[in-house]
């Protein structure tokens, strides 16, 4: 893992060099945008277009699709795979294993536990079920719209 780049050829025999990053040694590709202080595990995979926050962390094997971004101080889990143009807010956790289709909004603060499934389009948040001046004993749930969370 000393190089600092890599050459990757696609089923369709394209190939691109991606950067390797300095916190984790994942791959970066061209046009991709990730914080210095983000962690790319080994074997992860960010890809064009995509923005990785600062303090995020993105565990080995992942996989972020093009024009996806994640949060500041997000966690993406190992082996995960969040779809292309997908979000996933800042505080997240995505547990590891877990498949998030494209074009999916994991909102700031959610927590999804491992191998959770969200399909193409969906959209998990946070509701906050108290009222405001009883900040201090807010509970929060996880509200799944047009999809499921496992």
């Amino acid at each position: 893992m000393n190089a600092k780049f890599e050459s990757v050829e696609d089923d369709a025999g394209k190939i691109t060099r991606y950067a390797r990053h300095a916190n984790g040694g994942g791959l970066v590709a061209p046009g991709a945008m990730v914080a210095e202080s983000a962690h790319i595990g080994a074997m992860a995979y960010v890809e064009q277009g995509a923005r990785v926050g600062s303090g995020a962390r993105i565990g080995a094997g992942s996989w972020i699709g093009r024009d996806a971004e994640i949060g500041d101080r997000a966690v993406v889990g190992a082996g995960v795979r969040v779809g292309q143009g997908s979000i996933v807010g800042n505080r997240a956790h995505v547990g590891s294993h877990s498949r998030i289709g494209a074009g999916v909004l994991i909102g700031h603060g959610v927590h999804l536990v491992a191998d959770a499934t969200v399909p193409d389009g969906g959209r998990v948040t946070l509701r906050r079920s108290a009222p405001r001046q009883a900040a201090a004993t807010r509970q929060h749930r996880s509200q799944v719209k047009d999809g499921m969370a496992a």
